[in-house]
């Protein structure tokens, strides 16, 4: 890019969108782009927002309609200028523009990609201008790179770009997510160094950085902005980067709200191959034996299973960590929640069967040691965790959920159980659900519904082996910490007495424990009237906290059950909203903000 001297402001209707970018970059003193990008220049009216009538195929055929006939011309030029006056007639948004765009059916890629470098070359006009940048995500080569890192400094246009980067230049395209989203802007130190070109500079702001959502959330991104595997392998012993290097792969094999970021890190398994070579180096201390532990179970059972492995690598890794871990940590102090988390997990990721092979079938229930109450039950058919690899939009359901309820009994009778609900809840996208049936000396899992990519075969079990594994895992409570025990109690007893909400007209719909502070038991019941006061009518929502008093779980969660034979929860829970109108009608007022995260 090249530093321009400062003039009279540029002309919209004649600038191009990439001589504006370097325009602006040009005249800043210090050459720093703005966290949200330059502002893009005044210019002709937007388009009017996207028609909410239009089906996606219906979207996707008017664009197929006004683009596909224009990219086959082979003047880039005439072709450029047709496309920004058919873009302009075309009700739709920038970003539906954008996704139809990048789906089109091509007759000729060469022409297409021509009429693409002139688009974001000479545009004036942002959505034809992205329209270029959607083609060159297929059709991009190596010289596309600086024109879009430039466009990629411009307010609105980064998602383009950096789609449009990522088969080109996964740093480029990194440092652009990064400087776009990192709202607590507690990553500007690392962006600062690798712009600069400090390797010394980038690897002390890497391991600066705090182990907090807020600043870890990026995991692969800062990876590939810092190229993490390079600095690791010009430091192969230098204790601080290697765990750095855990931290990171740690939080990208995480499968919270989408597609584990693990599977889209290209040096995955090099990473942990190195992290694992030299994790001697780290202090033995309960962060770093946590961490190792942490990158064990991600080995056996999360996402991490499914990269491309050399026959028995995978297991040589878990081997490796088996020897170097600890048998068992000593018996935690009171609170000392990591420790107690070690000595209950230590055992999981290493489970053989006498023959040395992963069983046919396998439950593993995992819990973070972090402070939260992320509890997934991982299903493992011949090795392979099951949810990342058919849905990768979120965790699998919790044990209280598939294993409490019986929900993976198998028998004569087909049932259809929900293994995984998406993130932002099933309405939105979707869940994954398999139908258990038993036939004969078998267990049959067929009948999928909601998966991603092709449909899944039926997996056919002995039924003797699938019942011993499903009794030894709805026996096995050594995930559950004191206060996630009693919320199961209090759950089991109100499954065997469902008399004691009732009588207070009341339900429950969740048991668990709090997301923030994995110490305390809360129990959400819903308050539905049968004779709600004239006008009014819904449902009230109530959260009751119990709080971890040390007491063994059996006890509290006797406590709490007898609390209510005698009180109405009503009285002592914090109402947690609902219907306005029956909320005011019976003098709830309005409920409390929900705490933001």
């Amino acid at each position: 890019m090249t530093v321009r001297d400062e003039r009279e402001p540029l002309d919209p209707r004649t600038t191009s969108l990439y001589d504006y970018a370097l325009f602006r970059h040009g005249i800043e003193p210090d050459g720093a782009v703005p966290r949200k990008g330059f502002p893009l220049p005044d210019g002709p009216p937007p388009p009017e927002p996207g028609r909410k009538d239009l089906t996606w195929h219906q979207a996707q055929a008017e664009v197929t309609d006004a683009l596909t006939p224009l990219l086959a011309d082979p003047d880039p030029v005439r072709a450029a200028e047709a496309v920004h006056l058919r873009v302009a007639e075309l009700a739709l948004t920038r970003r539906s523009l954008r996704a139809h765009t990048a789906r089109l059916a091509l007759a000729d890629a060469d022409a297409a990609r021509r009429t693409a470098r002139q688009l974001i070359r000479t545009g004036t006009d942002a959505a034809a201008v992205e329209v270029g940048m959607s083609l060159l995500i297929r059709l991009g080569e190596p010289e596309d790179v600086p024109c879009l890192k430039a466009l990629g400094m411009l307010r609105g246009l980064q998602d383009a770009a950096i789609a449009a980067l990522d088969p080109l230049d996964r740093q480029a395209a990194a440092l652009l997510v990064i400087r776009s989203h990192d709202r607590s802007e507690q990553l500007t130190p690392l962006t600062d160094s690798i712009t600069s070109g400090d390797a010394e500079a980038t690897r002390s702001a890497l391991v600066s950085l705090p182990d907090e959502s807020q600043a870890m959330w990026l995991a692969r991104r800062i990876a590939e902005a810092a190229d993490l595997y390079g600095l690791l392998r010009a430091r192969p012993q230098d204790a601080e980067l290697l765990a750095l290097t855990g931290r990171l792969l740690h939080r990208m094999a995480d499968q919270l709200d989408s597609r584990a970021d693990i599977l889209d890190y290209l040096p995955a398994r090099a990473g942990y191959e190195a992290l694992v070579r030299h994790a001697d180096r780290l202090a033995p201390t309960p962060e770093h034996r946590s961490l190792l532990l942490s990158i064990a179970l991600d080995l056996h059972s999360g996402p991490a299973v499914l990269l491309n492995w050399r026959p028995g690598r995978r297991r040589a890794l878990l081997d490796a960590l088996d020897r170097l871990l600890p048998a068992a940590a000593p018996e935690p102090v009171p609170a000392d929640r990591q420790a107690d988390w070690f000595r209950r997990n230590r055992h999981l990721p290493f489970t053989r069967t006498d023959a040395g092979d992963p069983p046919r079938w396998e439950l593993a229930v995992v819990h973070e040691p972090a402070d939260s109450s992320a509890v997934e039950t991982r299903i493992l058919i011949d090795g392979i965790p099951l949810v990342p690899a058919l849905f990768g939009k979120g965790r699998a359901n919790p044990p209280e959920y598939l294993l409490d309820n019986g929900r993976l009994r198998a028998a004569a009778e087909p049932r259809e159980v929900q293994l995984c609900e998406a993130y932002c809840t099933e309405g939105c996208c979707g869940a994954l659900y398999v139908t258990i049936r038993r036939d004969g000396d078998e267990v049959v899992w067929d009948g999928w519904r909601g998966a991603s990519g092709p449909q899944p075969p039926a997996y056919r079990f002995d039924a003797a082996a699938y019942d011993a594994e499903l009794e030894r895992a709805e026996r096995d409570h050594s995930w559950c910490w004191p206060a996630r025990s009693t919320a199961r109690l209090i759950a089991a007893g109100l499954r065997d007495r469902p008399e004691l909400t009732a009588r207070w007209e009341l339900s429950q719909y969740g048991i668990g424990t709090d997301w923030r502070d994995p110490d305390i038991t809360v129990v959400h019941l819903r308050y539905e009237p049968s004779a709600p006061p004239p006008g009014t009518g819904g449902r009230l929502y109530f959260s009751w906290r119990l709080p971890d008093d040390d007491g063994p779980p059996g006890d509290r969660a006797a406590a709490a059950l007898r609390r209510l034979e005698t009180d109405d929860p009503k009285t002592f829970a914090d109402f947690f909203g609902g219907d306005d109108e029956l909320a005011e009608a019976l003098g709830y007022g309005t409920a409390p903000p929900t705490p933001q995260a």
